[in-house]
């Protein structure tokens, strides 16, 4: 598996019964504190595996540093970060790369495996799935307004808390549970990614708006102007494909948010989704319905 549906990461067979899933992710400080933000760049990187139905094994250290402008302390202190969450993974750090440059940057190259039958694609919903989506959005909205000294603590300690939260009970989840297809909600935002699904799959997807789950503070935060450019980067790019609601519309906006370390958007055949729910309740997992599949439309997306 290659770039050609856009999926979360490649794999390659390896034997009859298993096979490499690679990827790499790499993100700019989203909060102050560089353990933490060592910690969500980890998160971030491994979820490409867990949305491919993948486990995690190993992983290197990929950083860009501004030595000149900033102590050693912090950059110790990231490092320390991303190992404490490898560690939680399972993930067995292997080494790594540095370069000084003039932007701080961090992330990961992952590595995992998967049996070949039991890969989790993006591109193969199917008419009648239902969609569930295992975390709430904000955290480019919140992340914007940290960075102008605006978030208040609640909005900031309710993303810390999502961004570090690894994917890895839910893929298990969708896993026992057959899961059509799935993706991570990452830097496309849930509009990109689910376009991306339904552009794979020759199907049209519908997602409900009052049904997608947003963090706490997300709309205020919006209202005054906390809106990251990758935001509107995400809108223009893609609104014509989006049906329904206006896609300028305002009250869109968090749907084109992009995430750093977001949850998985799972297609479900409907008695899987109930079985998916019923469990993520008892498991204490976050899952929230948020749309459906149709058959093939004239556009990808139709919000309700």
């Amino acid at each position: 598996m290659g770039p050609e549906t856009s999926d979360d990461a490649g794999v390659y067979r390896i034997g009859p019964d298993c096979a490499l899933v690679e990827t790499a992710d790499i993100v700019t400080p989203l909060v102050d504190d560089p353990f933490t933000f060592g910690r969500i760049a980890a998160a971030n990187a491994i979820s490409d595996v867990y949305a491919m139905g993948g486990r995690p094994v190993t992983a290197m250290n990929l950083v860009f540093f501004p030595a000149c402008s900033l102590p050693g302390e912090v950059l110790r202190d990231i490092l320390a970060g991303g190992r404490s969450m490898l560690d939680e993974a399972g993930v067995c750090l292997v080494g790594g790369h540095t370069v000084e440059d003039d932007e701080l940057k961090y992330g990961l190259s992952v590595t995992g495996l998967v049996d070949p039958n039991g890969i989790i694609r993006n591109s193969t919903a199917r008419p009648g799935d239902l969609l569930i989506l295992t975390k709430p959005l904000g955290t480019g909205i919140i992340s914007t307004a940290i960075k102008g000294e605006l978030a208040p603590v609640e909005s900031i300690d309710e993303a810390v808390i999502w961004m570090t939260t690894l994917n890895r009970v839910a893929a298990d989840l969708m896993r026992e549970c057959n899961a059509a297809a799935a993706t991570d909600v990452t830097g496309f935002g849930l509009i990109g990614h689910a376009s991306e699904m339904a552009r794979g799959a020759g199907v049209t997807i519908r997602l409900g708006l009052d049904a997608v789950p947003l963090m706490t503070g997300v709309k205020e935060l919006m209202a005054d102007g906390m809106v990251p450019a990758g935001c509107y980067r995400n809108r223009d790019h893609y609104a014509p494909l989006v049906a329904g609601k206006d896609a300028l519309d305002e009250a869109l906006l968090p749907l084109f948010d992009p995430q750093t370390s977001g949850g998985l958007l799972i297609a479900l055949a409907p008695g899987d989704a109930r079985r998916f729910l019923a469990e993520a309740d008892r498991r204490a997992i976050f899952a929230r319905k948020i749309g459906e599949v149709l058959p093939p439309q004239s556009y990808s997306l139709e919000i309700a």
